[in-house]
């Protein structure tokens, strides 16, 4: 087996480890008679909409004249 494949078993036994393992950015592949069915990998963090207020911080950068009319655009609205 591979160095990134465990079995039922040894994953039973070894779990608490495994999950160090995994939460210092480790992959491991569980396998039942030889084959894939499962695997260990770190949870990627979802990014989070923005929340209501959240253009008050002081990175966001938004133009005085963002909504004022186009120049050459009078004719087709």
């Amino acid at each position: 087996m591979k160095n990134n494949e465990l079995g039922v078993f040894e994953a039973k036994t070894h779990l608490s480890e495994i999950i160090r393992k995994v939460m210092a950015g480790q992959t491991f592949f569980v396998t039942m008679r030889g084959r894939r069915v499962a695997e260990l990998r770190p949870v990627q963090e979802a990014k989070k909409p923005l929340a209501r207020g959240a253009a008050k911080n002081a990175d966001y950068f938004m133009a005085a004249d963002f909504d004022a009319p186009i120049p050459g655009m009078e004719e087709v609205t």
